[in-house]
């Protein structure tokens, strides 16, 4: 018996955003998604409009495995995590610990086949697309519970979109301009356009 899908599986109990105060929880699957469906966009973005060569498919899948060591780590907030090198050097290596203990739960032939999604090349363009659609997530995440009367996030929103823009990736800021805005309507005003 092998565990590896349960472990994945239990995603869906593992909470985000725990030191804010949220109108409405998110836990890491289907942060997990939202960040795999942003990514498939700002690749094919990449592609089709920008007329780069992003490989669309390993985006994806490098999207859908991005948050596979929490299963064992839990998600600790973003201000614990960057406090200092040494916690963030610390973290890193208990997050290698966990993708590798993570893939030991596959049999030996499949291992292969998942180690690039777990324990992905981090200086691959893709891997910086998924890096960019999950600050995407984060962002509109923010701008939801702002637009809710949730000013928790005020201050959170204005950092991801500062790093958001400062990232200087074309794909990201076309999407920024064409689909971002619509995030901050209501339902009734989206199907009147």
């Amino acid at each position: 018996m092998y565990n590896f899908f349960a472990f994945l599986d239990r995603m869906k109990y593992i909470r985000r955003w725990s030191l804010m105060r949220s109108s409405r929880e998110e836990n890491v699957m289907e942060h997990t998604q939202q960040v795999a469906v942003f990514a498939h966009a700002l690749a094919v973005i990449d592609r089709e409009v920008f007329k780069n060569d992003p490989d669309v498919e390993k985006t994806v899948l490098l999207a859908l495995y991005h948050e596979s060591s929490e299963t064992m780590t839990g998600d600790l907030p973003t201000p614990i995590k960057y406090f200092n090198r040494e916690i963030r050097g610390a973290y890193k290596q208990l997050e290698e610990r966990a993708e590798q203990k993570l893939l030991g739960m596959l049999p030996e032939q499949l291992r292969a086949a998942f180690a690039p999604c777990v324990m992905p090349d981090t200086q691959s363009y893709e891997y910086r697309l998924v890096k960019a659609a999950d600050k995407l997530s984060a962002y509109v995440k923010c701008l939801e519970e702002l637009k809710g009367g949730n000013s928790e996030f005020k201050k959170a929103k204005e950092s991801i979109e500062a790093e958001l823009k400062g990232r200087a990736m074309p794909c990201l800021d076309y999407f920024m301009e064409h689909f971002v805005p619509a995030f901050l309507l209501t339902l009734d005003e989206m199907e009147s356009l």
